[in-house]
């Protein structure tokens, strides 16, 4: 059973004898591989780093000239002119710097690597409010206003718009959508264009005695005549509720700067289920496979 194991000898899990290794801890093992490598140049770089120093310590104390030239200045030299031990500081300067570079730029490819980027979802809220406040504020400035007149920058209709949307009652959400003024007041919006004939109920309630009936009744539960327009009423007003609850759907915001990762609205949906539940946890995952190292080369 072991001899037919696939386990890597760096796996952490390479002591468990009912461990096999899967892709996940190939890639594992690539990136603490590449980790000890940049460790190393970083090291190796230090050390000649600080040897280099050293030697230009001592070529300082030998040499006759006080003032060698700068780092800044190693590329204004000339050369052709230097002799002997400068030509040799004039070389080792031109190490040192070198190898400061590339440490820097290993450094930053490190950190880039290490450190993915927040995947941009077209432009967010809080952004969209900074530039508005700062476009505002440059209005302000031009027409010598402060931001307490900032009113007096809104057309007639802006105004109008605002002013109707602070008098309209917020919709209800969570629980209050199942209490019960929501209820009610939802049974008074219904009932608001039902028309109520008071003459004909008094006439129906003359013409019959019974009309409020109780369980002792020979007639409870038999049905009072409604004529045909009644009717007609009731089911015009039980197609308008289906038509208006068919045609409701609420407003969402559509970003053309994002990628298309659907076929489908039905798809779409789904993937934006899956991203709000396992999103933050994939993240690193996506990233990688964008740049193209999820795998090591």
């Amino acid at each position: 059973m072991e001899e037919g194991r696939r386990v890597h000898p760096d796996c952490i899990n390479a002591s468990n004898p009912y461990h096999e290794c899967v892709e996940y801890c190939f890639l594992k093992i690539a990136i603490l591989q590449a980790n000890k490598e940049a460790a190393v140049s970083r090291s190796s770089d230090t050390q000649l780093n600080t040897s280099v120093r050293e030697e230009e310590r001592k070529l300082d104390e030998e040499v006759e000239d006080d003032n060698p030239p700068a780092e800044d200045e190693v590329e204004q030299v000339d050369v052709t002119k230097l002799t002997g031990r400068k030509k040799k500081m004039f070389e080792l300067r031109l190490k040192m710097n070198e190898a400061r570079k590339a440490n820097q730029r290993a450094i930053v490819a490190e950190k880039k690597k290490m450190e993915a980027p927040e995947e941009s979802r077209g432009v967010s809220k809080q952004q969209w409010l900074e530039d508005r406040k700062k476009k505002i504020g440059r209005l302000l400035d031009a027409n010598g206003l402060d931001m307490s007149n900032a009113y007096m920058l809104d057309t007639q209709e802006a105004a109008e718009q605002k002013y109707d949307k602070w008098e309209k009652d917020p919709a209800p959400c969570g629980w209050d959508v199942f209490n019960q003024r929501t209820l009610y007041n939802a049974y008074k919006k219904r009932t608001k264009n039902v028309h109520v004939d008071l003459e004909e109920y008094q006439r129906m309630k003359d013409s019959d005695p019974e009309f409020y009936r109780e369980a002792s009744s020979l007639q409870y539960g038999k049905a009072p005549k409604i004529s045909e327009d009644k009717i007609d009423r009731m089911v015009k007003e039980l197609k308008d509720r289906d038509e208006k609850r068919n045609s409701f759907s609420r407003r969402r915001r559509f970003h053309e700067e994002k990628d298309i990762d659907s076929i489908n609205d039905r798809n779409e949906h789904f993937n934006k289920k899956i991203e709000r539940a396992f999103g933050k946890y994939t993240l690193e995952i996506k990233n990688n496979l964008e740049r193209g190292t999820a795998l090591p080369d």
